[in-house]
């Protein structure tokens, strides 16, 4: 038995070295990381089922209680066994792949054992089989993700040659060679294909883990770079902002080039190529006005594919990513590179991100053109209110969380968008539904609640035959974000602070509600809030008071405000409007 464990450790030693070079291949990581297709399935049914081949192969022979050294076993007498790592394999299989790939990796391993002969080599085919059988099942809840995914998939492995072990006993002929195998080979068997089933999955979680990494890593790169360009894409694209933003994102990316376009003319082109590449020009890349017409990404990995017109152009390849606005291609973003073999996955992915981000980046720009036009004052005033630092700190949030969470960094983001998109929709329109501003509401406070997750917690009660109720937009979202601002300061929370927002009938009028338990207002500005904006420690009440002058010119006396506070024991806003129901049509944004 001591002398067998160094020889399997030396076998379960191959097998991992292979599949150390395995996990380095990009058509393995593939066939890992996706969803299991039928094509994939099989392709894990020939590399596991390869595995457990080249185990009976490395496997070390017994006969008569001795151990051969040889380090091939191309068939066994009748006499003799193996000592093998097979089962490893045949776990691992169907651990990742389900029933069918467990299946087909335990009939060939199993299979292929049988070919091989010697008195155990029923026993272990069947045990083979069974094991692929069984962990296949198993590998239909099994996560590769989770944290003990490993320790769970060494457990599995031992408990399946445990099982060989005793299926070698019931089935083995003569029994008594069987059970002198047995005490021999079982702890050694048992012990490296649990050692070797642990490393093996550790090998595999890092493949997802690496993914994982890269993208978080791509996540806070493209936000980075958008953080830095927001000062410049938010004048538009002209000539100055686009050679602003263009120098960030040549320093920012692997790029050899990168040049910005409107619908018409190049007005940005910095690195290389900037010879004859020059803005203020005419388009004259056959690439460049595919995507403005098709408004989607277009890769070239040659330069008889960019269309260049110098024949010298060092430009090999490029990446053309459509800049958008308000569902309209308003201009493009191209990455430009000396090889073709520099614009890989990770590239694209990261020019993918960035062109959603500057799209976004795009429509606030113009709202906020279209907003100096507006003659609302009101709704200006109240577009005011959103904090410059707001879209830095859930930048920051949201780069954080990259790290730690991508999934919910990519939440994050969704809700960005539809809190920005809201906000453009409401300037564009005196009245919305109240489940789009509930929708702005949700979408603010899921960013806020990402930045201080222990802060208070929101409820809500809406009434759902009140959701199609025309309202102002901007009336709920300021006075939640006021109750998030000012009744909750940082350090000062309540054990149990809350935010309530309710929304019900109340004869022809609809009563929206807005409550916390936080610290409340002081008296002495209590009778200015809503009436006039005041200078304060607790804020300026710029917000209730616009809120209140916009329901008064709306609604005239048919609409009510009002507030109640009690220092210590939170405040209560109540607005009530009357009920109307009309046609609404979504702003373009």
């Amino acid at each position: 038995m001591v002398h067998l464990l160094p020889l399997m450790l030396e076998r379960v030693g191959i097998l991992l070295i292979i599949a150390f070079v395995l996990s380095r291949m990009k058509s393995f990581r593939q066939i890992i990381q996706n969803e299991h297709g039928i094509a994939e399935k099989l392709m894990l049914i020939v590399v596991f089922g390869a595995f457990g081949i080249v185990s009976n192969y490395t496997a070390v022979q017994i006969h008569d209680n001795l151990i051969s050294t040889q380090a091939w076993s191309a068939g066994v007498d009748s006499g003799s066994a193996l000592a093998n790592t097979r089962i490893m394999g045949v776990a691992i299989g169907g651990l990742l792949g389900g029933p069918l790939v467990g299946t087909g990796v335990g009939l060939l391993a199993g299979i292929h054992r049988l070919t091989l002969g010697g008195y155990t080599a029923f026993a272990c085919g069947i045990s083979t089989i069974l094991a692929g059988m069984f962990t296949g099942l198993i590998g239909k809840r099994f996560r590769i993700q989770n944290r003990y995914a490993a320790w769970h998939a060494a457990l599995i492995g031992i408990l399946m040659e445990g099982a060989q072990m005793g299926i070698i006993l019931l089935a083995a002929e003569p029994w008594s060679h069987a059970l002198e195998l047995v005490k021999m080979i079982s702890v050694p068997m048992i012990v490296v294909n649990g050692f070797g089933t642990l490393l093996f999955m550790l090998i595999i979680q890092s493949i997802f883990q690496e993914e994982e990494r890269t993208r978080a890593l791509q996540t806070h790169q493209a936000l980075y770079i958008a953080d830095q360009t927001l000062p410049y894409f938010r004048q538009g694209l002209n000539a100055h902002s686009c050679r602003e933003a263009a120098l960030i994102i040549l320093k920012e990316t692997n790029a050899d080039a990168i040049s910005i376009t409107n619908e018409h003319q190049i007005l940005a082109h910095v690195g290389a190529g900037s010879d004859h590449h020059v803005p203020l020009q005419p388009i004259s890349t056959q690439l460049t006005h595919t995507v403005l017409k098709e408004g989607r990404i277009h890769t070239a990995r040659a330069r008889e594919e960019i269309h260049c017109l110098n024949p010298d152009c060092v430009l090999q390849a490029a990446l053309v990513l459509p800049l958008k606005a308000h569902h309209r291609t308003v201009g493009t973003l191209k990455l430009y590179f000396a090889r073709s073999t520099q614009l890989d996955q990770v590239e694209q992915e990261l020019g993918e991100g960035l062109s959603k981000l500057f799209s976004t980046q795009l429509e606030l720009a113009e709202a906020e053109l279209q907003s100096k036009l507006l003659r609302d004052a009101e709704i200006k005033a109240l577009q005011a209110q959103i904090h410059p630092h707001f879209l830095f700190n859930a930048f920051n949030t949201i780069s954080v969380l990259c790290r730690t969470d991508p999934e919910k960094a990519r939440d994050l983001l969704q809700q960005l968008s539809i809190f920005f998109r809201s906000n453009l929709q409401g300037a564009r329109t005196m009245l919305i539904p109240l489940h789009k501003e509930l929708e702005h509401v949700e979408a603010y406070l899921s960013l806020e609640q990402a930045r201080f997750p222990d802060k208070y917690t929101v409820s809500t009660d809406i009434d759902p035959e009140l959701e199609d109720v025309l309202v102002p937009p901007f009336t709920l979202q300021p006075l939640v974000e006021n109750a998030v601002r000012h009744a909750f300061p940082r350090g000062a929370a309540p054990p149990c602070g809350s935010v309530t927002l309710q929304a019900y009938r109340e004869g022809d009028r609809m009563i929206l509600l807005t409550r916390d338990n936080g610290q409340g207002i002081s008296k002495d500005i209590q009778g200015a809030l809503g009436n006039q904006a005041v200078d304060s420690a607790e804020g300026t009440g710029t917000a209730l008071y616009n809120i209140r002058q916009r329901m008064a010119e709306i609604y005239g006396k048919q609409a009510s405000f009002r507030i109640d506070s009690e220092p210590g024991h939170g405040t209560t806003v109540m607005i009530a409007v009357p009920i109307q129901f009309h046609e609404w049509r979504e702003a373009s944004c």
